[in-house]
């Protein structure tokens, strides 16, 4: 009697389990554009954050560096090589134990590999590499590591998404959980998810970086702007990329 008890406690928690695991992923940006946004999106000789993919493609297949390599040295063809790379990232860099985006991997293979100078945040040959390389998970699910040596970044980027920071003292949930959806200033509050980026923004006329969305959010609510590439926004990054599991990777997205 006790046994067939606790086979059916186990079975209710593994039912459990399974029902958690089986959540929606939260919808895209993308979901909340006009239909002609999204259309032009979907359209590589529409969407203007192409032009910013074909410098990446061009950059991709030079030398550079006193090395004399090009990223094809050492990964060959992107199709392949970068399939399902972006999907990943942030990550934790094992031999330095630094939390990296993909920019951030690009630049630490240039000085580590390429004997180059590492490309400036926000610069076009890194948004055109970084646009490039996520292209090529074009439609495959974020799936991030959020353990291990990932564990306290992942930590540091919850503590900052639900705390309250700025003269509005309002936090990332705020805006990006409890009022998703709902309309502000013509636009729609979306769930904050990062799988668009680099993204092309119709306020910048541009690509331009997660690190740059985030510095305009802290802005907004009046709070400290930390650095392009710093630790807090890159643990940030990390949670948001957890936030948006299962959700296809669409960079270069369109967002208004």
């Amino acid at each position: 009697m006790i046994a067939g008890r606790i086979a059916a406690v186990a079975l209710m928690i593994a039912g459990a389990a399974a029902g958690a695991t089986a959540a929606e992923p939260l919808p895209s940006g993308t979901s909340y554009l006009s239909e002609g946004l999204r259309t032009q999106q979907l359209d590589e000789a529409a969407n203007p954050g192409m032009l910013w993919v074909g410098e990446g493609a061009r950059l991709w297949e030079l030398p550079q560096g006193p090395a004399g390599r090009s990223c094809t040295s050492c990964h060959g063809a992107a199709a392949d090589a970068m399939r399902g790379v972006a999907t990943r990232y942030p990550a934790v860099d094992a031999p330095s134990g630094d939390l990296l985006n993909l920019e951030g991997r690009i630049n630490r293979c240039r000085t580590r590999h390429q004997e180059a100078e590492a490309f400036a945040y926000e610069s076009d040959e890194l948004l055109g590499l970084t646009a490039f390389v996520a292209r090529q998970s074009l439609g495959m699910p974020v799936r991030v590591e959020t353990g291990g040596a990932a564990a306290p970044h992942y930590d540091a980027g919850r503590a900052f998404f639900h705390r309250r920071q700025g003269q509005l003292n309002l936090s990332c949930a705020h805006c990006h959980v409890d009022n998703a959806g709902r309309p502000l200033r013509g636009d729609t509050i979306s769930h904050g998810l990062a799988n668009g980026y680099p993204a092309y923004r119709l306020e910048w006329q541009a690509l331009g970086s997660l690190h740059r969305r985030l510095r305009s959010c802290s802005f907004g609510v009046r709070a400290v702007q930390h650095g392009y590439g710093s630790p807090q926004y890159l643990a940030l990054e990390l949670y948001l990329a957890a936030r948006a599991e299962g959700v296809p990777v669409e960079t270069p997205a369109i967002r208004r």
